[in-house]
């Protein structure tokens, strides 16, 4: 890992002195997923659900109440009223409370009026219809805990999104600088062609139409490897904005650096794309699945919120009251006890709103059945395409060493005197297509796994 840092951070001349040095395709991946800042933007996302969880379980701390009031005009303490209060809520709704009281003063209202040592009170409130079994307190809760896996699996979709590009750019990277290694030795050879012929010519054994022909094989050459170098030169660019480093550093990768070369034998097992044919592989394990399941938990629990709101809102409270420390002791008569009723008539909003939860449940419950359907048939149509490019790689390599074997005899041909210059570079003008055809199948290849990978979002990727 050392020298590939140096080998980005080093200054171009110095690197250009520097003998090639592969950047191995999952080297790259994995600054990619630890630096790339739209990775860590992801991770961000994450923190915040955790953020919110954190706050949902706020709503059940325990919370300490004091109020104090007094009012003095003229001497006269007209009252003083102290109320302060321990309040303990807990999952189904229910409050347990603790409080202590103590109120005088000479115009104090009498239903206020408390021992001279205070009141102490301890008792509990309880829904007993609406809000019992869920509320929004509860629900609350169970959204930052759905959230949070919403948030993971959003997070890991992001990342598949950031690795996919930056696979795709890698690979733009290795074709162009495997088309400037095909033309940069075609542009050689047909220089050394060139010079060979022109002193034939002077010699008198080749007619003098050859140099011409030569010399424009050579500037043809030129043009190619000069357009494949500018190719080159922005996919580099290109491949430049995925690599980073820590504290948001980018990085510039510098002419000493080349894509893996076997690249072809080892994109399997870095992609991990065999993993689909393992027989315990689950589509629900996928994220857009396990994203899509969580936002129709989260819309289930809304209905199941919204269903409550049917039942009558009705609360009792009770509290047992001592002018001393509070201790166990039957209930006596000693207490304050409160009932509430609240229920509308009609329930028309409620109707309505619970109509609308079941219909977007019911949606989600398509969105899943569907998405699942086009997830796994995508699969196998990647899969399907990943065969046939493999197969289309294979039949290029066969076709380039087919055209490298008439250009070996015909060039065997020419040395004798029984070719011509037409068509000895007619032979290499062939075996020059064949090559870049088969670097363009082998891109495709390539290509497939990356969106066979994006697609799989296997789950530990």
């Amino acid at each position: 890992m050392k020298w590939i840092l140096l080998a980005f951070v080093c200054v171009p001349l110095w690197a250009q002195t520097q003998p090639a040095q592969e950047l191995s395709f999952e080297e790259y991946l994995g600054f990619v997923k630890k630096y790339h800042p739209r990775v860590k933007s992801a991770q961000l996302q994450l923190s915040a659900a955790q953020a919110n969880l954190m706050k949902a379980r706020g709503a059940f701390d325990p919370k300490i109440e004091v109020d104090f009031n007094q009012k003095k005009f003229q001497d006269k303490t007209y009252y003083g009223l102290l109320n302060s209060s321990f309040k303990i809520p807990t999952w189904y709704g229910i409050e347990v409370k603790a409080g202590f009281e103590n109120n005088d003063g000479y115009f104090l209202n009498p239903q206020l009026n408390t021992p001279e040592q205070g009141l102490y009170a301890v008792g509990v409130t309880v829904p007993v219809g609406q809000g019992l079994w869920i509320n929004e307190r509860m629900a609350d809760l169970k959204k930052a805990k759905m959230q949070l896996n919403l948030s993971k699996a959003e997070q890991t979709l992001a990342a598949l999104s950031v690795v996919h590009e930056a696979a795709l750019a890698y690979f733009a990277w290795k074709k162009n600088y495997q088309e400037v290694v095909l033309y940069s030795n075609y542009m050689q050879n047909a220089q050394k062609r060139y010079t060979a012929i022109s002193t034939l010519i002077r010699e008198g054994d080749k007619p003098a139409i050859d140099s011409v022909e030569a010399g424009i094989t050579v500037r043809s050459r030129q043009l190619n490897l000069a357009e494949a170098q500018l190719k080159l030169t922005k996919s580099k660019l290109e491949l430049a904005n995925y690599l980073w480093i820590e504290n948001v550093i980018p990085l510039e990768l510098q002419d000493a650096m080349i894509p893996e070369l076997a690249l072809e034998t080892t994109i399997a097992t870095t992609l991990e794309t065999q993993q689909l044919f393992a027989s315990d592989w689950r589509l629900d394990a996928h994220p857009k699945i396990t994203a899509l399941s969580t936002k129709l938990a989260l819309l289930e629990l809304d209905r199941k919120l919204k269903a409550n709101a049917l039942l009558p809102r009705a609360d009792l409270g009770y509290q047992y009251l001592t002018p001393t420390t509070p201790t166990y002791s039957p209930l006596a008569n000693n207490y304050k006890l409160g009932v509430s009723v609240n229920f509308p008539l009609f329930l028309r909003k409620e109707r309505g709103s619970l109509k609308l939860a079941q219909f977007k449940v019911q949606d989600a419950q398509w969105d899943i059945a569907l998405e699942s359907a086009q997830l796994s048939n995508k699969i196998k149509a990647q899969q399907a395409d990943l065969s046939t490019r493999n197969a289309q790689k294979n039949t290029a390599k066969a076709l380039v060493q087919s055209y490298q074997l008439l250009l070996d005899a015909e060039d065997r041909l020419f040395g004798l005197g029984e070719s011509s210059f037409f068509l000895l570079n007619t032979r290499e003008n062939n075996l020059v297509g064949a090559q870049l055809q088969a670097i363009q199948f082998e891109n495709l290849y390539f290509q497939s796994h990356a969106e066979l990978y994006k697609l799989a979002a296997l789950p530990n990727r």
